[in-house]
Parts: structure tokens; sequence; C-alpha cells
């Protein structure tokens, strides 16, 4: 049976984008994650083609475009929904401290169990191989806190956000540490990173004034075509190019602030502030389909059987209680008593998988099972849909109490006016 042919790639991505809407909307009545739907998903492709055909397809090449455009995506669509106002700085600091200590205690904490357990395993490879699963999933966490309250809500877009960009300069900081020649240390990963938001900035306002410019209606996949081209380019010239896109979102989703005195006058608000609305509903849209191709991949590539063996399921639970472990003692310092479900909400996802298959060679481990990422994506996406349906029952529990008080209150007026039939007497 011929499963790859022009009409059947057709068939099956249009089947594909429909079950991932109808994953989204069961997601949204039963708080599992659409992530794992697909996974399971791509794990029922795998033993379709398996029976179907012997053929043996490399899905890697695939994964690794997608999962770069998707992240290129996902940050874009949560920078833009960041607003940069006086009272929402300390919201924004206090997440940016719970992200980046949370992500160092985690790397640190995994990288000695990762050292410990798995033979052959240097400290240098454990902590490339503890950065991946130390960084949140802002893939699955973004939509799923959509029914949260304001201040938790918007608590999780900042501290995964972040979590994404200080895992993924980690990452690549290690990497560099590989290769002692091109190794800068601190000082030199610093002015990179300087050099980065300079760049930036500059690439920013000159994306804005020019886009207002343009008549075209097509425009908008140009604007990501430049926003690509950039990423690109500064991976190449070794810059922490997420940052492009982080301060680019930034920019345009706060054009007032960023536009102040003489250059307010060089900006035409209201061509700028449509192109930034039509960009956030591509932008969303664009991830969606990202997101859904590349995990529905990513389950067409592993290998169920490695969940079956007890040291990845010893390691990865080990894992799994540090990641918890951690996170409640941060967010007791952070956020006081009231951290449910914050304390549950840190899956891994996209990024963690994306990062693990861009490991250099010579850091690679070959007794490192891929088992262990899998077991720790579907572990804490599972632990943060129980902590979801917890929240939702209790915030449905909270309603009941207070709308049944309000009817009780009234309830206990009611008669006094009916009984005095409002001359004071009964009747």
């Amino acid at each position: 049976m011929e499963l790859i042919s022009s009409y059947n790639l057709i068939i099956e991505f249009s089947v594909i984008i429909i079950l991932s809407f109808l994953f989204n909307g069961l997601s949204k009545k039963t708080n599992i994650p659409a992530v794992l739907m697909l996974i399971a998903l791509g794990l029922m492709l795998q033993y379709i083609l398996e029976y179907f055909t012997t053929d043996s397809i490399d899905f890697f090449p695939i994964l690794e475009v997608l999962g770069i455009v998707g992240l290129i995506m996902i940050v874009l669509e949560a920078a833009l929904e960041l607003e940069l106002k006086r009272e929402k700085l300390l919201p924004i600091l206090k997440s940016l401290g719970v992200a980046l200590i949370g992500l160092m205690a985690s790397v640190w904490a995994a990288a000695s169990i990762l050292y410990y357990y798995i033979p052959e395993m240097s400290m240098q490879s454990a902590w490339l191989y503890a950065t991946p699963l130390s960084i949140l999933s802002s893939a699955i966490i973004i939509p799923s806190v959509s029914g949260l309250k304001g201040k938790k809500r918007e608590f999780h877009i900042y501290e995964s956000t972040f979590s994404d960009i200080l895992g993924i300069m980690l990452f690549y900081f290690l990497t560099g540490k590989l290769n002692p020649a091109e190794d800068s240390g601190l000082v030199g990963f610093g002015g990179n990173l300087l050099l980065t938001i300079v760049i930036s900035l500059v690439a920013s306002y000159a994306i804005i004034l020019v886009f207002q410019k343009i008549k075209s209606n097509v425009k908008l996949f140009l604007l990501i075509a430049v926003l690509l081209l950039l990423y690109a380019l500064g991976k190449k010239m070794h810059l922490s190019s997420l940052i492009i896109i982080l301060i680019f979102g930034l920019v345009i989703a706060n054009m007032k602030l960023f536009f102040k005195g003489k250059l307010s006058s060089l900006l035409d608000y209201a061509k700028a502030h449509q192109i930034y609305h039509e960009l956030h509903t591509i932008t969303a849209e664009t991830a969606f389909v990202v997101r859904t191709l590349f995990f529905v991949i990513f389950g067409l590539t592993i290998a169920i059987t490695s969940l079956f063996d007890l040291q990845v399921a010893l390691i990865s639970c080990l894992l799994i209680g540090s990641i918890y472990g951690i996170r409640i003692v941060l967010l007791l310092i952070f956020e006081g008593k009231d951290i449910i479900p914050q304390a549950f909400i840190a899956p891994r996802g996209l990024i963690t998988v994306l990062l693990f298959y861009a490991i250099p060679v010579e850091a690679q481990v070959k007794s490192f099972e891929p088992g262990i990422l899998l077991f720790v994506i579907i572990g804490t996406s599972v632990i943060m849909t129980f902590a979801m349906i917890y929240e939702k029952r209790r915030s449905s529990k909270a309603l009941q109490i207070a709308e049944s008080r309000t009817v009780g209150s009234i309830k206990w007026k009611v008669p006094s006016v009916l009984d005095n039939g409002g001359n004071g007497e009964k009747k």
C-alpha cells in the first residue's frame, strides 16, 4: 500500500490538523494536555507505518526544522502577550527569579542524578543532558493555563517564557565549553548577550518603521521570513538568537513605551498596531500547526518499549521528584502558601526534545536511554493534568459556596418583606 504519495500526504496532513483541533477542545474540557494526545497519535501512526511498509523513514531532519520554527513561533507568541507596565515590574522580576533559580537548581540536581546512575556519563555531559530536562515547556503551559485567574496565568506565561530563553542560552553556553578554542568564558558570553540585545533593538525599530510603510496586503509572512532569517543569521554568528525574537515581540507589543519623544513622530501607531494584531493571529495559527506536526512526528520516532525499563523508570522518577521538590520550595519562598496549582505546572515538551537532539556528538552518551526523555515529558504532563483538574474542581466548589451564600442572604431578606406586607403587620 502506497502511504507516501502527494494526495495521501495531503489527506494525512489534513486529518492530523483536524484531530489536533479536536484534541484542543477535548483538552479544555478534561485538562489533559493536547500534547499527550498528539504523541499518542504519533505512536499509533508509527505502528500503522510498520504494518503497511518496511521502508524506514528518517524523520529527524523534519523534526529539527519543525522544532526550530515552532520554538521561534512560541517565543514570539508569548512575547506578544507581555505588557511592560510599571505595575507589572514586580510580577515580571518574580517570574524571572523563579525561572532562573529553578532552572539552575533543577539542572544541578538532574546532572547529579544522571552522573551517578548512568555509566560513562561525565559531569560535563550530565549538565548538557540535564539542561533540556530542566526547561519548562511554554508550548504546553501557555495554552493549558488559559482558565486560571489573571495573576496565576500571568505568572506562568512570564515564567515559562523566561525558562525557555534562559535554558536555551545555558545549553549553548555549555556546548561552547566543549570546544576550548571557541569558549570565551562568562565575559565573552556577557558581551555576546549585550551585542545581541543591541542588534535586536535596532532590528526591531527598523522592521516596524519599514513594515508600517508597506502598502501590500501580503506582508505578514514576509515579516515572519525576516525574523526567521535574523534568527538563522544570529545562530551562524553565535549570537543568542532567541533574544532577537523576544525583543522584537516586546517592542511591537509595547510600541508606546519604546517609541517616545522624537521617535514617536516616526511611528504611525494605527498601521503598526494593525500589523501587531494580524501578527498575533498568524503567529498563534502557525504555532498551532507547527506544534501539532512536531509532537506527532516525535511520537513517530520514539520507542515506547523503553518506558518499561526498570532503570529508565527509576532515573525518571528521581528526576521528576527533584523537579517538583525544588519547585515547591521556590514557590513557598517567592509566592507564600498559595502555590496550588502553580507548584505542579512544570511540564517538559518541545524545547526538551529539540535540545536533546542538538547535543553535540562529542558529548553524547550511548548508555543514555531516550525513554527517560519520554517518561519525564509524560510524567510532568500527567501531574499537571491532575493539578489543573483539582484546581478546576476547587474553583467550581468555591463558586458554588459563594452563590449559595448569596442566595441564602436573599432568602433571609425576602420573608421579612412578605411577612410584614409593607405595613409592619404579619399576614
